[in-house]
């Protein structure tokens, strides 16, 4: 399989060079944990949390650095939400890049963390990754980047 060079057919419309990916949003039941897996487990730092008491839902920002030049994960926690969330199955994975997937995959199954797909070359060569799983079930690829 290789990878085809899209700059030369992709042709955006005007004005979206100032456009950026702010951030992903999933649902979490157990917000506590969700955060202690995301900080302490994955190294994100919460940025920012705020309570909607109308709403009954808390909104949690974390991610690797400032929201104003990354990429962030919002995790909504719906107050009452009892059940697990049907992840249905459009939605995919995301993806972090790690220095070594190998050592990253033993230190997260110590703390107990789920890892449906062990460290890895993919299976067509490439890349060494894994796949693991948060509190919720969503999946989280771990990519090896230099």
């Amino acid at each position: 399989m290789t990878m085809t060079d899209v700059a030369e057919t992709s042709k955006p419309i005007a004005d979206t060079d100032k456009f950026r990916l702010l951030h992903t949003m999933i649902r979490v039941r157990d917000l506590a944990a969700s955060l202690h897996f995301y900080t302490n487990l994955l190294g994100m730092k919460l940025l920012r949390k705020r309570d909607y008491p109308t709403g009954k839902f808390t909104l949690a920002f974390v991610g690797y650095g400032d929201e104003n030049s990354n990429t962030v994960i919002e995790l909504t926690h719906n107050w009452g939400q009892a059940e697990p969330y049907d992840l249905g199955s459009a939605f995919g994975h995301l993806a972090v890049g790690v220095p070594d997937v190998y050592k990253t995959c033993e230190r997260l199954a110590a703390a107990g963390v789920k890892i449906p797909r062990p460290a890895g070359p993919m299976a067509h060569g490439g890349s060494v990754i894994a796949f693991i799983e948060d509190p919720d079930g969503y999946r989280i690829e771990l990519v090896q980047r230099s």
